[in-house]
């Protein structure tokens, strides 16, 4: 477990990732850069390697105000002991409606927790610069319409060979776009997937390009298409980084109607 400052208000990062070399280099680690995208001076945020196995205790889930999923090169559906052990988690955390932020595997996972579906994509991987579209049929989230405009769009890093088929019961697809049909979904005032990476720069996209390159993941090709399209064009992180602070942070109830 890893604490940054003590205060009123306390958040946990459950990490479904290992660091990169680039990652410990550069920001000292993935958790650094979460708390730099969703952190707020005065909080405490503490880090839990679920990958490796390191859960919060049952006993002193009450104790957070909000918790935060990583992304993830795991698979959502997959078997191992602690993505199981995370869903059980999951469960609980819904159960206590405690809030909950799940980003790209974590959104994900959360869907698998709660009743829906997830797979590989049958359209490959989405790398890159992805803008996704906020369904105009739905009344928007308090946690969006907060921002200064509520934009018919918004652009935000993608990297994931996986997808959100089918939400689950009682939840609102926020957002989807040209590749991926549940960009964003809600349920209740408690939970939040989002596909993308609001918490990415795109220096940590470029070396996880070329880390999935050099591991044959990827196609040289398709590899220079993404490059070239962070080169052309900037993600909406501010707008991200607001939409995800104001549903972890909001102390009152929002709806959708």
């Amino acid at each position: 477990m890893k604490l940054i400052t003590t205060g009123e208000r306390r958040y946990a990062l459950l990490l479904a990732a290992t660091d990169s070399e680039y990652i410990k280099r550069v920001y000292g680690g993935y958790f650094n850069v979460f708390v730099a995208a969703f952190g707020e001076e005065g909080e405490r945020w503490d880090l839990f390697r679920v990958v490796d196995g390191e859960f919060p205790d049952m006993s002193e889930l009450y104790k957070y105000d909000g918790f935060v999923i990583s992304g993830s090169p795991h698979d959502a559906y997959g078997n191992d002991h602690w993505v199981l052990k995370l869903c059980f988690i999951l469960q609980t955390l819904d159960a206590m409606q405690k809030k909950v932020l799940g980003i790209c595997f974590g959104h994900q996972i959360l869907c698998r927790s709660l009743g829906g579906k997830v797979g590989k994509a049958c359209s490959g991987w989405d790398i890159g610069l992805r803008k996704v579209k906020i369904v105009k049929d739905l009344s928007v989230p308090s946690f969006v319409e907060e921002l200064d405009e509520v934009p018919s769009s918004l652009s935000i890093i993608e990297c994931h060979q996986d997808e959100v088929f089918e939400v689950p019961m009682g939840a609102d697809v926020i957002a989807f776009s040209d590749k991926t049909r549940v960009e964003m979904f809600a349920i209740g005032q408690h939970i939040l997937g989002i596909q993308g990476h609001p918490e990415y720069t795109k220096d940590i996209l470029y070396n996880l390009i070329d880390r999935l390159l050099d591991n044959n993941s990827i196609q040289r090709e398709f590899a220079e298409n993404a490059k070239f399209g962070l080169e052309i064009a900037e993600p909406d992180r501010k707008c991200w980084e607001k939409i995800c602070r104001n549903f972890l942070k909001r102390t009152h109830h929002f709806s959708f109607s």
